[in-house]
C-alpha cells in the first residue's frame, strides 16, 4: 500500500560544517516534525563554535537553479529562509514569492553573529527590510537582530513588544522575537500585522548549549505551519520543541567544555 504523500518544505540557508545551525539544524528539525525537507544553499561557511572565519556566498543564479529544481519536482508547502548573504538572492526570493512559485516564508534574519556583531552588508540588510520582511509569513529575529532592525535598545519585555510592533509594521504577517534569554520564564513575544501582542511563556533552562536554537525554532515553525497548525499554536509547539532539544543536550559535551549546539538527535525508535 502506498504511503501518503509527505508535506514538503524548503530551507534557503547556509551550510554550517559543525552541524548545529543553518541547513543541518533545519533538516533534522523538519524530519523530527514529520515533513520532508529540501534545501537551496545560499552560502558555504567555515566556522568554529566562537567565530565564522569564512563565508562563500552562492551566486544568485545558482540559488535560483537550486530552488527551480525543488519546485519543479515537488509542491512546496512551506519555506524558511536563513542566512542569505547576497542582496540579489534576497530579491530573487521576493520575486518568486510574488510570482506564486514560493509561499510566504518564515524569515530568520541572520544578520548578526552570536556575539551581536553585524556581518551582513548594508545592502543585504536593506533588501531584508524592503523586499523580504514585507513578504514574510513570520519573521523570527532574536534580540540582537530585532535591535539591529529597529534601532532600539531591547532590555525589557515592553521594549521588545514595541520593537516587534515596529517590525510588523514593515509588512510581515507575524513577528516572533525569540527573547527567552531575557526573562525568568523564557518569554518570547509574538505580534501580528495589526499590532496585537502575545507573550509566549515557557520554562527557563540553564544550559550553554544553545547554538542553532534560533534556526531550530524557525524551522519548527515552518514545519508546523506547513502541516496546517494555526500560527499561535505553531509558535507554542515550536517553542516546546526547542525546549525538548535543549533538555536533551543540556549535559552533553561535544567540544570539551565549550558551549555547543542545541541537540538535534531523537530517541531511537522515534
Amino acid at each position: 500500500m502506498a504511503l501518503p504523500r509527505p508535506t514538503v518544505v524548503l530551507s534557503v540557508a547556509a551550510h554550517d560544517p559543525l552541524g548545529g545551525a543553518g541547513l543541518a539544524a533545519d533538516l533534522t528539525t523538519f524530519a523530527a516534525l514529520g515533513v520532508h525537507g529540501t534545501v537551496a544553499v545560499t552560502a558555504v561557511t567555515a566556522q568554529t563554535l566562537s567565530t565564522v572565519s569564512r563565508a562563500l556566498p552562492m551566486e544568485a543564479a545558482f540559488v535560483a537553479a537550486q530552488i527551480a529544481a525543488v519546485i519543479g519536482e515537488f509542491e512546496v508547502a512551506g519555506v524558511k529562509t536563513g542566512m542569505v548573504r547576497e542582496a540579489e538572492s534576497v530579491a530573487l526570493i521576493a520575486e518568486l514569492i510574488d510570482d506564486g512559485q514560493l509561499p510566504a516564508p518564515v524569515v530568520d534574519p541572520v544578520l548578526v553573529d552570536g556575539r551581536g556583531i553585524q556581518f551582513a552588508p548594508a545592502d543585504v540588510e536593506a533588501a531584508y527590510r524592503t523586499l523580504l520582511i514585507p513578504r514574510a509569513r513570520v519573521l523570527t529575529p532574536n534580540i540582537a537582530e530585532a535591535s539591529l532592525l529597529t534601532g532600539r535598545t531591547l532590555d525589557s519585555v515592553e521594549a521588545i513588544e514595541a520593537a516587534a510592533v515596529d517590525l510588523a509594521a514593515l509588512g510581515a504577517e507575524w513577528v516572533v522575537v525569540t527573547a527567552g534569554s531575557l526573562t525568568d520564564d523564557a518569554t518570547d513575544i509574538a505580534v501580528d500585522r495589526s499590532g496585537n501582542a502575545h507573550r509566549l511563556g515557557g520554562e527557563r533552562l540553564d544550559t550553554p548549549h544553545v547554538r542553532g536554537s534560533g534556526c531550530t525554532f524557525a524551522a519548527a515553525t515552518t514545519a508546523l505551519l506547513a502541516r496546517g497548525v494555526a500560527p499561535l499554536d505553531a509558535f507554542a509547539q515550536a517553542k516546546a520543541f526547542v525546549h525538548s532539544q535543549l533538555v536533551r543536550g543540556q549535559c552533553w559535551d561535544l567540544a570539551e567544555g565549550l558551549a555547543g549546539p542545541v541537540a538535534h538527535w531523537q530517541p531511537a525508535g522515534g
